[in-house]
């Protein structure tokens, strides 16, 4: 057997972007029903911020425990296979997430939860698009159920998942209203089709709400925030209507008594995770197919918020948390050696201008950049490898 190693991100303690520690491992054999994938891209999220942070510890959603690779989506080429694993191969584009361990070059994977990317697709743009792009589509569809003539406020709706869920409530035939920090980031809102920007102006966007509503409020509201936001979007929601808190940015709300819901008009209250929206294969290949022939025809668009690499992860980490991040951060860590060159560009950091284009030829990189597409030497000699290993066997 080859002895190879690789570059990983882990974390040993909870705590702030100073925990991240930088190490080589040993590169994983896929086990029954895994694969080995050399990753191009991982996604950066608020998920990586949570788990570094610990917020994760105890949870039986997202066991994950210490020490941890971070990172819990990606995108890159399968370079072996594990025993028992049907419908791919070495060589197969795939993309996954909610599985950890994509801080890396190499990561294991179980194979149902890997989808197939097709070759109009770069690898870049799948991994921008699985996780938020899955989280949107559950929220719009499932727990949402948008249709013609709903309405709904966007939180957060310049971020990576709020600019998605813009778009998929449009092509629903939702009116979309949507809050965001400042005028920059409203820019980006109404750039990917919101009907109305508000600012959050320390809660006051729900009477802004009320107003443009005829005093109704919205059938739904998707609260990322949590404790800063979360009583105003009870305000800002129409008796009997439904609020949708998917995450906890601003802090967890930890003094809800469930009387609150009743005055604020009869509201139901939810508190959805993306795992138990893709518990098998057939629903994370259905989403997944949704997704990427949305980005393919162009009806989709996401914007990349920047390019980090694992010297400087910490950056995205620290810009997630500082609310400055606009769009989807991407981790860079190898390159698409299965790219059809005839398929649509990748898009670049998005400069917060509804002018802007989402698209163009990736910038090549520069000494604060990424680097580029490297020869895949490592991943030969590991399918090699690995090869002979299960021959001997």
């Amino acid at each position: 057997m080859i002895d190879l190693s690789m570059k990983a991100i882990q974390i040993d303690r909870y705590g702030g972007p100073e925990v991240l520690v930088r190490r080589e491992l040993p590169v994983p054999e896929p086990g029954p029903g895994e694969v080995l994938i050399e990753l191009a891209y991982s996604g950066v999220n608020f998920m990586d911020v949570h788990t570094r942070q610990g917020k994760y510890a105890t949870s039986q959603t997202y066991p994950v425990r210490l020490p941890t690779t971070l990172g819990m989506e990606g995108a890159g080429t399968i370079v072996d296979v594990g025993n028992g694993v049907q419908g791919l191969s070495a060589g197969d584009r795939v993309a996954y997430c909610l599985v950890w361990s994509s801080y890396a070059e190499y990561a294991v994977v179980p194979a149902w939860r890997v989808v197939k990317v097709p070759d109009a697709l770069t690898l870049e743009r799948a991994a921008a698009s699985v996780f938020h792009g899955f989280t949107a589509h559950y929220l719009a569809h499932d727990v949402g159920a948008l249709r013609p003539g709903s309405t709904c406020l966007v939180h957060a709706a310049s971020g990576g998942i709020g600019q998605i869920l813009i778009q998929l409530a449009k092509r629903a035939g939702a009116r979309v209203f949507t809050t965001t920090s400042t005028e920059e980031k409203a820019l980006v809102a109404r750039s990917k089709g919101a009907d109305v920007a508000i600012l959050y102006e320390d809660g006051r966007f729900a009477d802004a709400v009320r107003d443009a509503t005829g005093g109704k409020g919205v059938d739904v509201v998707f609260d990322p925030l949590g404790k800063a936001t979360l009583r105003d979007s009870f305000r800002a929601t129409r008796k009997r209507g439904l609020v949708v808190s998917y995450g906890s940015v601003s802090g967890s709300v930890r003094d809800l008594d469930p009387i609150e819901l009743g005055e604020a008009g009869s509201l139901f209250l939810t508190r959805p995770r993306l795992a138990d929206h893709l518990q098998d294969a057939d629903a994370i290949r259905a989403r997944a197919d949704d997704i990427f022939s949305a980005l393919i025809d162009g009806s989709l668009k996401i914007d990349i918020g920047g390019y980090y690499n694992l010297d400087n992860v910490e950056d995205a980490h620290q810009a997630l948390e500082n609310r400055t991040m606009i769009g989807k951060p991407l981790l860079a860590l190898g390159s698409d050696p299965g790219l059809n060159q005839g398929g649509p560009p990748c898009p670049t950091r998005h400069p917060a201008s509804p002018s802007a284009r989402s698209c163009s030829p990736r910038p090549q990189p520069t000494p604060s950049s990424p680097r580029g597409p490297r020869p895949s030497r490592r991943c030969a000699a590991r399918r090699d490898g690995a090869r002979g290993t299960r021959k001997a066997r």
